[in-house]
């Protein structure tokens, strides 16, 4: 079987089973965004009724509605007015995919298109579950947590380390130098005593001394 009648086969096949594909996408703030869907390829756009809603939004409200070949934006929510279109027009060969365009981050959610042949019920042929990141956002919130309020400013060397806890009150400036200039002081006081003593003691010697000889 050739790919051509491959493809037309699981597309066919797809459809009539009511199986539906699943994909996720990530996009930032701005993007634009396709939104796969094929169904039968020899689907007459005059038969066609498309319709992209998102659960969560009330039950005439689409994401994109397409009927009596024509786009209705009365059954359109609000916040898709002029931000959908299809990505062929003519959607041929069973394209039913859209654009979302300047997606944001309120657009997050999951998104499922429904087609419906000649006035048959719609089917479920594509879910896609989108994701909004806002990069910029993200990237403030790990600095509010990090070094700014837990890191070296407050919890590290300023409150804790060197500043308060070190050199300052506890180390060299405060109980170091001080405390051997004391011990300078009394060493040296001790010493002049010993001395002063000992000059006593050897002047008290020599006038004995002298004193003895003048006796005689």
């Amino acid at each position: 079987m050739s790919a051509s009648k491959w493809t037309v086969f699981v597309c066919l096949l797809k459809y009539f089973l009511k199986c539906s594909a699943f994909e996720e996408k990530t996009a930032k703030p701005g993007d634009n965004i396709p939104f796969q869907c094929e169904g039968p390829t020899d689907a007459d756009i005059d038969s066609v009724m498309l319709r992209w809603s998102r659960p969560g939004l009330k039950s005439e409200e689409y994401v994109f509605y397409f009927r009596d070949k024509r786009v209705h934006e009365d059954f359109q929510h609000e916040s898709f007015h002029r931000r959908v279109e299809l990505m062929d027009p003519k959607m041929k060969n069973g394209k039913f995919s859209v654009i979302v365009k300047n997606v944001t981050i309120n657009d997050s959610g999951t998104y499922e298109c429904y087609v419906g042949i000649k006035g048959n019920k719609p089917q479920l042929l594509n879910t896609t579950k989108l994701t909004v990141t806002d990069s910029g956002q993200t990237a403030g919130h790990i600095g509010d947590g990090g070094d700014k309020d837990g890191g070296d400013k407050d919890g590290g060397d300023k409150d804790g380390g060197d500043k308060d806890g070190g050199d300052k009150d506890g180390g060299d400036k405060d109980g170091g130098d001080k405390d051997g200039h004391v011990g300078l002081v009394v060493g040296l006081s001790v010493v002049g005593v010993l001395l002063l003593a000992a000059g006593i003691t050897g002047g008290f010697v020599m006038y004995k001394k002298h004193k003895g000889r003048s006796t005689y």
